[in-house]
């Protein structure tokens, strides 16, 4: 998977204490500036951010379910890497586009990466 960098723009995504052990939190690509909308995951405390359309199938990963580092699509069951965005089960073959994410004063910050063009 090529790597890029991240945009520099910061966007907030929520509060830590806001967003549930196993939850996520959807930032539109209206306000991301990005082709796809992100996700935000909070996996027992560690917050991973991924592009929010799962590469496979066109579904939410926002509504797929979180657990051990990994994101599993609610449509065929493909999961994904929480941390590196890399495929770990079929159907899917393409890995998920992940962002940076920090977190500064009780806040979730994400870098949106910087899209490669195709």
């Amino acid at each position: 998977m090529e790597h890029s960098r991240p945009t520099g723009r910061r966007i907030l995504a929520c509060e830590v204490d806001d967003l549930d052990d196993g939850e996520a939190v959807r930032i539109p690509e209206e306000e991301t500036g990005t082709k796809d909308a992100i996700v935000v995951f909070n996996d027992s405390g560690h917050f991973y951010a991924l592009n929010d359309t799962c590469p496979h199938a066109r579904a939410s990963l926002s509504e797929g379910w979180v657990e051990d580092g990994q994101v599993e699509c609610p449509m065929h069951g493909a999961t994904f890497d929480l941390k590196t965005g890399a495929v770990l089960s079929p159907p899917a073959t393409d890995d998920a586009v992940t962002h940076t994410v920090e977190i500064r004063h009780g806040a979730v910050w994400v870098l949106p990466e910087a899209e490669p063009d195709q």
